[in-house]
C-alpha cells in the first residue's frame, strides 16, 4: 500500500502511482489495473525514544508546565 494525494488536472482528478511501485510490481504501461480508493487520516506517531524524553521532562517539570499552560 502507498499513499498519494488527490490532485485536480483540468476537469478530472488524478492519483499517481510512484514509478518504484510500478517497477516493484512489474506493471507495464497500458496494463489494465483494478483500483480501490480509501480515504486516509494521517496522524503523526512519536517514536519510543522521543516519547521517553517527553515523559522524563514532564516528570521533572510538570508543575512549571501546568503553570505555563494556564497563562
Amino acid at each position: 500500500m502507498f499513499t498519494q494525494q488527490l490532485r485536480k488536472t483540468g476537469n478530472s482528478y488524478v492519483v499517481t502511482i510512484p514509478k518504484e511501485e510500478v517497477e516493484r510490481r512489474g506493471w507495464q504501461e497500458g496494463q489494465l489495473l483494478g483500483v480501490q480508493v480509501t480515504e486516509l487520516e494521517v496522524r503523526p506517531v512519536l517514536g519510543d525514544d522521543l516519547r521517553q524524553a517527553i515523559d522524563e521532562r514532564w516528570e521533572r517539570n510538570e508543575q512549571a508546565l501546568r503553570y505555563l499552560a494556564e497563562r
